[in-house]
């Protein structure tokens, strides 16, 4: 799997949030619909990682990328700027526990958010989906 990360680079093509209550998807919105900002991942074979324009943001960030040892979360320290309320105003680490739900040659799904298996039938979760396809 780490080489299919590290085999070229990825664009985002869509970020979609799904909103639920416990098991039960309430709605879901799509994000960076008007960015005209390519938004572009890239892994190193030396475990270190380049995103640029995190979130449609004119950045460039770097940190370290590795996987969890049951080869179904990626883990990077990237620290990005982040747009809340409408404002640049916070930074944040997007993909620090990122659970990969498809890694193939030409895309890879990552999941943040409120991923866990165990929560209550009142839970409100987040769940943030990355789509990328390889350049």
């Amino acid at each position: 799997m780490e080489s299919l990360l590290a085999r070229g680079t990825w664009q985002l093509a869509s970020v979609l949030v799904y909103n639920y209550i416990g098991g039960n998807n309430t709605s879901t919105d799509t994000l960076n619909t008007d960015c005209t900002n390519n938004q572009i991942f890239v892994f190193n074979a030396d475990n270190t990682c380049t995103y640029h324009n995190f979130s449609c943001i004119e950045q460039t960030v770097t940190g370290n990328w590795q996987l969890s040892d049951d080869k179904l979360t990626l883990q990077s320290d990237i620290l990005c700027k982040d747009t809340v309320r409408g404002t640049v105003d916070t930074l944040t680490t997007p993909f620090k526990s990122a659970h990969i739900v498809n890694l193939g040659q030409f895309s890879m799904v990552l999941e943040t958010g409120d991923t866990n298996t165990s929560y209550l039938s009142t839970d409100k979760r987040h769940i943030k989906r990355y789509g990328f396809v390889r350049l």
